[in-house]
C-alpha cells in the first residue's frame, strides 16, 4: 500500500467518526448566524410565555384526545399531533405558520415544525411524541440536517412541546392514541451528535457510468 493510499484510507476514517456531544446552540449558529437565546426563569416575559406555553400544551392535548390519533404504528402517531398544536396556537393569539428559509420559501418538512409569534416576537417550537418505555433509552428521538434554505432566520428560543401517548383501544383494525402527559423544552443546551454517510443518486447509479457497471438488463414481459 503506497503512503498515499494510507493516509486517504486516515483521512476517511476520520470522517465517518461520529461527532458526539455538540451543543444545539453552537450547531444553529454555525449553520446559520442565528442565535439560540437561552429560557430565562427570571425573566418576566420568558415566564409570561411559558404560562401560555403550558395552557397550549394542555388545550393541545385535550384537542388530540377528543378523537385520539388512528396509527398503524406508534411511531407515526408523532406525524399526527402538529395540527392539534397549531389549533391551539391559534386560539391562545400566538399565530402559529410553517417557517420558511432565507428564500421566503416555506417548507412543511424539516426542522423545525412550527414558528408562532409572542408580543410580535418569533419563536419556534417542534411537536414531539414519547411513551413512558423509551423515554430513558438511546433511541434516536431528535434529529435535522443542514440545508441551503434552512428553516432558522431568527434570533430566539426554540422549544419542543412533547406528549406522552398511550394505547387507548382499537378500531377499524388500527390503534387508537391518546395523551397523558406533556413537556415543554428548550433546545438551547442539547447535545446532539453528527454521523456522516456517503450518498449517490440514481443518475449515477442506474447510468452504467460515473462507477457502476450496468451488466443486463431487459424487459419482464
Amino acid at each position: 500500500m503506497s503512503d498515499y493510499t494510507k493516509r486517504l484510507e486516515d483521512v476517511i476514517k476520520q470522517m465517518l467518526t461520529p461527532l458526539k456531544n455538540i451543543p444545539f446552540n453552537l450547531v444553529i449558529e454555525s449553520l446559520t448566524g442565528k442565535k439560540v437565546i437561552s429560557f430565562d426563569f427570571d425573566d418576566p416575559e420568558d415566564k409570561e410565555l411559558l404560562e401560555r406555553l403550558k395552557a397550549i400544551a394542555i388545550l393541545g392535548g385535550k384537542k388530540i384526545n377528543e378523537n385520539g390519533i388512528s396509527s398503524e404504528r406508534p411511531n407515526e402517531v408523532g406525524n399526527y399531533i402538529e395540527a392539534s398544536v397549531k389549533e391551539a396556537l391559534q386560539e391562545y393569539g400566538l399565530k402559529p405558520g410553517v417557517p420558511a428559509g432565507k428564500s421566503g420559501r416555506k417548507k412543511a418538512t424539516g426542522y423545525p415544525d412550527i414558528i408562532f409569534f409572542f408580543n410580535n416576537k418569533p419563536y419556534y417550537l417542534e411537536c414531539k411524541t414519547y411513551n413512558l418505555k423509551n423515554i430513558a433509552t438511546t433511541q434516536r428521538s431528535f434529529y435535522f440536517s443542514p440545508s441551503d434554505d434552512f428553516k432558522v432566520i431568527y434570533d430566539t428560543h426554540h422549544f419542543v412541546l412533547s406528549y406522552e401517548m398511550y394505547l387507548d383501544g382499537q378500531k377499524n383494525g388500527k390503534n387508537i392514541y391518546k395523551c397523558r402527559h406533556y413537556k415543554i423544552l428548550s433546545l438551547d443546551s442539547l447535545s446532539v451528535d453528527v454521523k456522516y454517510e456517503f450518498n449517490s443518486d440514481n443518475q449515477r447509479v442506474y447510468s452504467g457510468k460515473d462507477g457502476t457497471l450496468l451488466l443486463a438488463e431487459g424487459d419482464v414481459s
